[in-house]
């Protein structure tokens, strides 16, 4: 698990933004998100930067060190940085100058990019919007909605979690089914697994899984709140860190 971590934190990442897909608000909680995967030692944005709508784009680009790419719109209504951003994201990947790439958009145009950049054994991260097409999404080996990157979000508030009539709590019908599933694959002899390994399943399982989504800053704040299906345990490994398990209750299986 260290060394899984300390790999990601050596990844040299490129994160090349669509500029007719992206808000300038978010980006630096982008480049945050993207952080914790790899170094974004490449920041370009491209757009058409003649035209009014881009305007807004100056001071993030100076705080942020992002590199604007022009990119002319020759035809009306038609997103004029498709072709810049893939054949700069291909002279990239050939120079091998990186070891993983992050795409912000919410267009489906990117989902043969990220796909190839997977043929390639190159990781690939996504961030877009809840619309995002599910094979773009699918593509990635993870996808962040940006949504979940919104700074006023409030994750006391358990937005999939729902009083029922009876007065108890049910979880979101989708939530449920995914966990077991990354359960089973995580599950080690013992009937127990590490928190950690379970989140790295549900992430294979589904690229845009994400704690946020269901109104939960982590993991395991999820999990806890999953009282009819799980319980959890917490074992310290030294005086500073703890490892996390989780096994289905009884009954539940």
């Amino acid at each position: 698990m260290r060394e899984l971590e300390e790999n990601e934190r050596a990844r040299r990442i490129a994160m090349l933004i669509d500029g007719d897909n992206a808000q300038p608000t978010l980006i630096s909680n982008m480049l945050a998100e993207t952080g914790k995967y790899g170094q974004v030692t490449i920041r370009r944005i491209y757009g058409d930067w003649t035209t009014a709508n881009m305007s807004g784009w100056k001071d993030t680009l100076q705080t942020n060190a992002i590199q604007p790419i022009q990119q002319f719109r020759y035809t009306i209504g038609k997103n004029a940085t498709d072709s810049a951003m893939i054949i700069d994201c291909m002279d990239i990947l050939y120079e091998g100058v990186v070891d993983g790439f992050c795409l912000v958009s919410s267009d489906s145009d990117y989902t043969r990019l990220a796909t190839r950049i997977r043929e390639k054994g190159v990781f690939v991260m996504g961030i877009g919007k809840k619309m995002t097409p599910r094979a773009f999404v699918s593509a990635c080996d993870v996808f962040v909605y940006s949504e979940n990157l919104l700074p006023d979000v409030d994750f006391n508030r358990q937005t999939k979690s729902k009083k029922s009539a009876a007065g108890t709590e049910s979880t979101a019908p989708d939530l449920v089914p995914l966990l077991r599933k990354g359960f089973d694959l995580a599950v080690q002899d013992d009937g127990w697994a590490f928190l950690g390994v379970l989140g790295q399943h549900l992430r294979q399982l589904d690229p845009s899984f994400d704690p946020r989504t269901y109104g939960y800053k982590q993991l395991s704040h999820l999990i806890k709140a999953q009282t009819d299906v799980f319980k959890m345990k917490v074992n310290k490994e030294q005086k500073d860190t703890a490892i996390i398990s989780v096994t289905l209750k009884e009954g539940s299986e």
